[in-house]
C-alpha cells in the first residue's frame, strides 16, 4: 500500500482565536494589562508567584469554556488522508479535543502542572493552581508553561517531524518569536508550504522560500478548503 503524505502543521495563536481564546498580547505588548515579563518568565514567579499564579488560572477557566474551532476539526479528520503532525506554539488543548492524535506543544500545556524544583513532575490539572499547592516531593506547583529564557525541550523532535514533511501548513502564526520561527528553515527545498492568516505578515525565513504560497483566510475558513484540495 502506497504511504499517506506526511503534512506537518505550525499553528499559533490564530488557530485558537476563532474559538474564543485570547491572544494575550496587544498592540502595546502588554498580555491582558501585564508586562509578558511580569507572568511569563522565571523572574516574574520569583517577583510575584501569586499573581503568576492568577494570570494561568484565569487563562485555564477560559479554555475550559470554549470548543475547537472548523479548523481544528479538519486537521483532525483529515487523518484519515494523510499523516499529520501538528506542532502548536498554543498551550490549549483544543487539537487534541477535536480528534488530533499526533501533537507536540512548544511552549508547554495549560491543563499540566509542573514541579517548581522537580520539572520531570509534570501532572494533569484542570483547577485553579494555588500557593500551597505541592508535588509528591512537597515542592510548589507551577503552570507546565515554557516561559521567557527557558529551554525549549520539545524543539529538537519539532525540528525532526518538519524535516520529514511532504508538506507544510503554517496557520494563525507569524512565525517571528524564535526558536519556533526557525523551524521552517528545516523543511527540505523543494516541500511546499502554505501559509494561513486572514492578515499575512510572513517572517523573513518564509518569505525566502521557493514554494511559498500565502492564503487570506482564517483557519476555521482555509483549513476545511485547503486540506480538500490537497
Amino acid at each position: 500500500m502506497k504511504s499517506k503524505k506526511k503534512i506537518v502543521v505550525l499553528t499559533g495563536a490564530g488557530m485558537s482565536a476563532e474559538s474564543g481564546i485570547n491572544t494575550f498580547r496587544d498592540a502595546d505588548g502588554l498580555w491582558e494589562g501585564h508586562d509578558v515579563m511580569e507572568v511569563a518568565s522565571p523572574e516574574g514567579w520569583q517577583a510575584d508567584r501569586e499573581l503568576v499564579l492568577e494570570f494561568y488560572n484565569q487563562r485555564r477557566r477560559q479554555l475550559l469554556n470554549v470548543k475547537p474551532n472548523g479548523g481544528h476539526i479538519a486537521l483532525a479528520k483529515a487523518e484519515a488522508d494523510f499523516d499529520i503532525s501538528i506542532i502548536t506554539q498554543n498551550v490549549d488543548d483544543l487539537h487534541e479535543r477535536a480528534g488530533s492524535s499526533n501533537v507536540l506543544h512548544l511552549h508547554g500545556e495549560l491543563l499540566k502542572a509542573q514541579s517548581t524544583l522537580f520539572p520531570e513532575n509534570v501532572i494533569d490539572w484542570r483547577d485553579d493552581i494555588v500557593l500551597g499547592d505541592n508535588c509528591e516531593q512537597g515542592a510548589q506547583l507551577r503552570p507546565f508553561i515554557v516561559w521567557f529564557g527557558e529551554q525549549v525541550p520539545m524543539l529538537e523532535p519539532a525540528v525532526v517531524e518538519v524535516a520529514s514533511a511532504d508538506i507544510v501548513i503554517v496557520v494563525g502564526t507569524s512565525m517571528k518569536v524564535y526558536p519556533a520561527a526557525g523551524l521552517t528553515t528545516f523543511a527540505a527545498s523543494h516541500v511546499p508550504i502554505y501559509y494561513l492568516d486572514v492578515n499575512p505578515n510572513v517572517n523573513e525565513a518564509l518569505e525566502q522560500s521557493n514554494n511559498l504560497t500565502v492564503i487570506k483566510r482564517s483557519a476555521a475558513e482555509g483549513l476545511p478548503e485547503l486540506l480538500a484540495a490537497l
